[in-house]
């Protein structure tokens, strides 16, 4: 009787797993930048002096197509990894590509709403509120900016070289950072964006 036997979707070398290890050391503390920026967020969301108000600034229209995008592209990033274990490149690049479009969707929104603000006169020197609006989701956005030129560099790399164990584990740990990057923005829509809304 033969018995089959499959190679690991990742090579799980030591080098690999230190690197895993210190990205999760690394969302360890980027779960605690965010919970600071919450915490702050809700202690001043009330102080809007005068300026705009959450209520009268959100748009459920422009909130609801960066949440689809974003969660739309968490989805996209696991399609990408399976791939790997198809080992289809074609498939690899297709759902990678589709991700970081998502990406640039989201991102795009963001920057068109942080405007649409400006204009209405809510500016981070307005208000502690606003401040701490901005910040929270002025980090967020620029972690998705950097995760759009982190994925690109991996693209790269894998339109060079193909599926290798090294654009395996590249992607897997960038599909992780991506996930966490999602569930940051559930929390922002539930409580700043939709408790905003409700007043």
């Amino acid at each position: 009787m033969m018995i089959m036997q499959t190679k690991p979707l990742y090579n799980m070398n030591e080098e690999s797993s230190y690197r895993i290890l210190g990205f999760w050391i690394f969302l360890g503390a980027e779960i605690a930048l965010f919970g600071t920026l919450f915490t702050t967020y809700f202690i001043l969301s009330s102080h809007t002096a005068g300026a705009p108000t959450q209520k009268e600034l959100f748009e459920i229209k422009g909130v609801m197509i960066e949440t689809f995008a974003l969660l739309t592209s968490s989805f996209t990033i696991g399609l990408v990894v399976n791939t790997i274990k198809l080992k289809s490149k074609k498939a690899f690049l297709a759902f990678f590509l589709l991700t970081m479009a998502l990406g640039l969707v989201f991102l795009g929104v963001e920057i068109s709403e942080f405007v649409t603000y400006i204009h209405e006169g809510a500016t981070i020197h307005s208000s502690a509120a606003l401040s701490a609006l901005f910040v929270l989701l002025g980090t967020h956005g620029a972690h998705v900016t950097f995760g759009l030129f982190w994925g690109s560099s991996i693209l790269i790399q894998t339109m060079r070289e193909g599926i290798t164990p090294t654009t395996a584990n590249k992607t897997f740990i960038y599909s992780l950072y991506w996930h966490f990057l999602d569930v940051v923005w559930i929390f922002i829509f539930s409580f700043v964006y939709l408790k905003g809304m409700i007043g």
